[in-house]
């Protein structure tokens, strides 16, 4: 995975790597370690009980009976302003306006926390949502060649190959497709380690997953989706939040939660005139 200083992070570096290169990036600088225990201390606190949670990717998993070994915590802007900050950092604001267009927005932010002996996930894609494993579902035709979709993971724990640092195969965002077995993933794929701190940036066509946690610490992360404007996010996050955290939105975030574009929109009761066009 190519790597990057927040300080010296060149963006059309990065979106070439996304788009034509490997699929990944790793950013290093951009949070602190206070940030990162903040942040770590409220996933522990909402995490400590193993209360059932939707989850994905994880059918081995519940098979076995291990689903509590790996836990969620959704809506995270509504548990602390911590993850504002994170989902809204300038570095990331930059490189994402680059890559899926200025007005982009947020589709998700949450937590993954994988405790030791946690199995890991089947392969997958989020281009642009989780369920492409039923392609007949989707328009003919589609592919990869612009990017609908990126993720973002923020280390909390120490990423290792023992502790189950998300395995992606280099350039499979090329072609679009969900991975089968003939692929021989976990003989191909690389990791995305990394520090408490560090930022595993990659486009979701980018086959990937969760590896096992085979190591005697947690390895969990924040995990936030961004989108173009138009595409429609998995998560309402407008509609998890408080009144006023929406009241109270920096202009970044009015951004990553929709609030900025109209649509859809009630046409029959819009403000009547031209709304639309250049002129």
């Amino acid at each position: 995975m190519k790597r990057f200083k927040a300080e010296t992070a060149i963006v059309s570096e990065i979106v070439e790597e996304l788009l034509h290169g490997g699929g990944a990036v790793g950013i290093s600088g951009l949070f602190t370690p206070e940030e990162i225990a903040e942040a770590r201390s409220i996933v522990m606190e909402y995490s400590e009980q193993a209360a059932e949670k939707v989850t994905h990717f994880q059918g081995a998993a519940q098979e076995e009976g291990k689903l509590n070994l790996q836990r969620r915590v959704w809506n995270l802007l509504a548990k602390g302003a911590i993850f504002e900050r994170m989902a809204t950092h300038p570095k990331l604001m930059e490189i994402l306006r680059a890559f899926l267009g200025t007005e982009f927005i947020m589709g998700s932010i949450a937590a993954n926390r994988i405790l030791p002996g946690g199995p890991g996930q089947e392969p997958h894609v989020d281009y642009p949502y989780w369920d492409f494993h039923k392609p007949n579902t989707h328009p003919v035709g589609l592919n990869a060649s612009f990017p609908m979709n990126a993720q973002v993971s923020i280390l909390l724990d120490p990423f290792t190959e023992e502790s189950g640092a998300t395995g992606y195969l280099p350039g499979s965002q090329k072609e679009l497709r969900y991975p089968t077995s003939e692929d021989r993933f976990f003989e191909r794929c690389e990791r995305m380690t990394g520090e408490p701190g560090d930022v595993a940036l990659f486009y979701g066509a980018t086959w990937h997953c969760a590896m096992p946690n085979r190591a005697d610490h947690d390895r969990s992360a924040i995990l936030i989706q961004y989108l173009p404007k138009w595409v429609k996010p998995m998560e309402d996050m407008p509609a998890a939040l408080p009144q006023s955290v929406i009241d109270e939105a920096h202009p970044d975030l009015r951004q990553l939660l929709g609030l900025n574009y109209p649509y859809p929109e009630v046409l029959d009761a819009a403000k009547a005139g031209n709304t639309e066009g250049r002129q």
